[in-house]
């Protein structure tokens, strides 16, 4: 369960200015206080549950949860807790077609290991010395917009957002190709093309910090799932090998 007074500690209360809001929001909001909204932490609460519980559900199939959020204060956070439950993210600017047009993203991110490629087996040593200026700045720039999704293979089972009104390009695309979307949402946006609304102060680095610390748990104990399945499932067969050679 998602503590009520955690969230209020890290200010995951706090919406935009009254004249702000998005009247979509208003079944999530609580009062209002010096002209600020108030979200109600007893229904962020319940929805952190209902998403953790899904994402658990999504890891445990082994499935990629994708997290967006280029704004500022929510980019560190987002990699450093991405990478822990080795999910991707997108922290730098949302790369139009990443999710409709997968298959040329695909071929840009097997550029940047070609590359690599070239430079374990020494065929990058015998290039000019503009070639490999050109080649290493393609690499950096690659590495910079690509480079956390490089294990990516196929298409996300979810997105994760924050801030659903900045990143309203990956979640139309997500939308488009029916992938579920998981997002904070604050006062000043909408929620209604969100599949599992996070109602929350998407602004503050320690309202972000605190719902993604429920979410990635959840994914975390997915991910432990499933290797314990695996485990389980290898253990059983070879049980059954032996049992079957001597019939």
């Amino acid at each position: 369960m998602a503590n009520i007074q955690e969230l209020l500690e890290s200010g995951v209360h706090f919406g935009h200015l009254t004249r702000k809001w998005n009247p979509n929001m208003a079944p999530y909001i609580y009062t209002e206080r010096n002209g600020v909204h108030i979200i109600d932490l007893y229904k962020t609460s319940a929805k952190i549950d209902e998403a953790s519980a899904a994402l658990q559900k999504i890891a445990n199939s082994g499935r990629k949860i994708l997290f967006v959020a280029t704004k500022k204060q929510a980019k560190d956070i987002v990699a450093e807790k991405a990478k822990a439950v080795n999910m991707p993210y997108i922290t730098e600017r949302w790369p139009g077609g990443m999710l409709t047009n997968f298959v040329t993203i695909r071929k840009a991110v097997k550029k940047m290991a070609s590359i690599d490629r070239m430079k374990t087996d020494g065929s990058f040593d015998a290039l000019s010395k503009r070639e490999k200026l050109q080649i290493n700045r393609q690499r950096e720039k690659l590495e910079k917009n690509l480079g956390s999704i490089s294990d990516m293979t196929r298409l996300p089972g979810a997105l994760f957002v924050i801030d659903v009104k900045k990143e309203h390009i990956a979640v139309a695309e997500a939308q488009k190709l029916n992938i579920p979307i998981f997002a904070m949402v604050d006062t000043n946006s909408d929620p209604r093309p969100i599949d599992f609304v996070i109602p929350a102060n998407d602004d503050a680095s320690k309202s972000i910090d605190k719902v993604l610390s429920y979410v990635t748990d959840a994914i975390a104990e997915g991910l432990t799932e499933r290797k314990a399945d695996k485990e389980k499932a290898k253990a059983d067969k070879t049980v059954d090998a032996p049992a079957s050679e001597e019939a």
